[in-house]
């Protein structure tokens, strides 16, 4: 496995390099991941990118692209319009609630899309970005961070380590304009979340109802996002602070079993598993191995097995999937939950399950 001296928690993704238009809303920096994956310029050998298990037929199969297991379907990002410009009313809108048939028709144009352009990983990174901002020492909404909405707007964009997401917000541009009724928080959780599923994840136990910060004055200041190493503490300073613990710490770093670095966000360009879109265990049981020197393992990845507490649930997860799915699910609902202001306050819940309900003094005791 190569060592990549970058380290980001965050998948990154396998969007391609942003066109012209969109240039100007990305960096060049390389800190950037959560969640949470990157792209087909990765030097992984294109042998070992291999399909998705059979049957994970979102995944497989596409009216429009025929899945093929020696290259990732590339797009061209629609022009980030609204996102460079906030002028646009659409953009500055808040929704006092999410409209639930809209919430789950769009669930049904976001798995067109995840079905054609293969881009769970970047959706994935956007709902933890978004959500990653949240400090549990502030109890005030929206100055304390979380899943708002406010990855929406340039100023945000333009952080280090949100590098790339303009091809994500592009991507779900048109269903928004599509369902006016679905907030910006909304969608990009469940965005996130969807990705998960549909390529083999476990059912996340979601909510909805996220209110939508109305202005970029109103986004968090750059730097509440995972970025260059000191590994296991990096991790535990990062992740503490939003109130989360060891466990979900490892069972987050699990995504990572999904997409590739990017060089010019990570500094590297490799996936950390061979079957870069299958949502499974593999993350953990190939690092544990250390067999396939083609394999990314960044500091913060060598970190879950180094660290006494984290290799608890790192030993787990390998030998264990379905130990590691129960986890990784309420986890990832808990994540998408911080820092979020919902209305009504019991959230919307789509399929007859949801996570524990959000309360910032919970969060904010220093308590896991």
């Amino acid at each position: 496995m190569t060592l990549c001296p970058s380290s980001h928690l965050l998948p990154l993704s396998n969007s391609p390099s942003p066109p012209p238009m969109a240039a100007s809303l990305t960096t060049s920096s390389a800190a950037s991941r959560l969640l949470l994956l990157p792209s087909a310029s990765a030097r992984a050998p294109l042998h070992r990118l291999s399909a998705p298990h059979s049957t994970n037929t979102s995944l497989a199969a596409s009216s429009s692209y025929a899945f093929s297991p020696l290259k990732c379907r590339r797009y061209s990002p629609l022009p980030p319009r609204a996102f460079s410009n906030q002028r646009a009313s659409s953009m500055s809108t808040v929704a006092a609630a999410s409209d639930p048939a809209q919430l789950k028709s769009a669930r049904e144009d976001i798995k067109e899309i995840l079905n054609s352009k293969f881009c769970h990983p970047i959706l994935v990174r956007l709902g933890w970005h978004d959500a990653g901002t949240y400090n549990k020492s502030i109890e005030e909404w929206p100055r304390r961070g979380g899943a708002n909405g406010s990855l929406r707007f340039e100023i945000e964009l333009k952080h280090a380590a949100n590098a790339g997401l303009v091809n994500a917000l592009s991507l779900l541009q048109p269903i928004k304009e599509k369902y006016s009724g679905v907030t910006y928080a909304d969608l990009f959780q469940l965005a996130s979340a969807t990705a998960i599923e549909e390529a083999g994840g476990p059912k996340i136990p979601m909510k909805y109802g996220r209110v939508d910060v109305s202005s970029a004055e109103e986004c968090p200041e750059e730097g509440r996002l995972p970025g260059p190493p000191s590994p296991a503490d990096h991790l535990r300073e990062v992740f503490y602070r939003m109130g989360l613990n060891d466990k979900e710490i490892v069972a987050l770093s699990g995504a990572h079993t999904l997409g590739r670095s990017r060089p010019d966000r990570s500094g590297c360009g490799q996936s950390w598993t061979a079957e870069w879109l299958k949502f499974d265990n593999s993350y953990f049981k190939d690092i544990k191995a250390q067999i396939d020197e083609d394999l990314l393992v960044l500091p913060t990845d060598a970190a879950i097995f180094e660290d006494p507490a984290f290799k608890v649930y790192a030993e787990k997860y390998a030998e264990d999937q379905d130990a590691f799915f129960k986890d990784y699910a309420e986890a990832h609902a808990k994540l998408s939950n911080l820092g979020a202001k919902f209305d009504p306050p019991e959230g919307i819940v789509l399929d007859g399950v949801q996570g524990e309900k959000f309360v910032a003094a919970k969060y904010s005791s220093g308590k896991d």
